[in-house]
This record gives C-alpha cells, sequence and structure tokens, in this order.
C-alpha cells in the first residue's frame, strides 16, 4: 500500500492520545546512533507519520483492544492517496504495522530517547 509514509494524524491529538509519538526504524533495529539507513527511519507526531516515501496526515484515528486503527492521507508525487492502517504493539516494545488490503506489513523499532 503506501508503506510506511502513509501514517499521519491531523487533528488536536496530544501524545497522550496518540501512544506511538517517537522516532522509529523500519524492519530493522534501531540504533539511534547517527547510522540508522535514512531509508528505514520513521518519524511520528500525533499529526503526521514521515519517511522516506512522504508523509501522511492522520485524518482519524480509533482504538480496538491494544491496536489503533488510523486513517491517513498520504502526499506522494503522483498524487494524494486516503488509506486505513492498523499499529499493534508487541511483547518486545515493537509495533507491527499493516494496511487495511495487507499489502504492506512492517514491523517498527523504537530509537532510543534523545
Amino acid at each position: 500500500m503506501l508503506a510506511l509514509a502513509a501514517l499521519l494524524v491531523s487533528g488536536v491529538a496530544l501524545a497522550d492520545d496518540f501512544p506511538l509519538v517517537g522516532e522509529y526504524t523500519q524492519n530493522i533495529a534501531c540504533k539511534g546512533d547517527g547510522t540508522d539507513a535514512e531509508t528505514s527511519k520513521v518519524k511520528i507526531s500525533p499529526q503526521e507519520i514521515v519517511s522516506n516515501i512522504g508523509v501522511c496526515t492522520i485524518l482519524d484515528t480509533k482504538r480496538n483492544g491494544e491496536s489503533i486503527f488510523a486513517h491517513v492521507e498520504c502526499k506522494f508525487p503522483s498524487g494524494p492517496l486516503l488509506g486505513d492502517i492498523t499499529f499493534t504493539p508487541r511483547p518486545d516494545n515493537t509495533i507491527e504495522f499493516v494496511d487495511r488490503d495487507a499489502t504492506y506489513k512492517a514491523v517498527l523499532y523504537p530509537c532510543p530517547k534523545k
């Protein structure tokens, strides 16, 4: 689908309301020492998700148990794309990410706080 870049929130959410705020790498553990590949970096704020693929605005979020569902609009060179994404925290402190159609899956590894 939109790869990981397709994640974002355009709303008035606070970090407490959106617990995924932070910096991550996808599909590889984050070192956080400046040597992580730019292509793997992902930054999530209450309003948007930024990755090497693009920027996605989070239009709406809902919780379903531990999982967080996000309706997003991503801006790509070919034009905007609406999509749905689910984030599910895992016991190892990573976050499973999958789009609605399961065409893209990733594991987000949190980067150490600076």
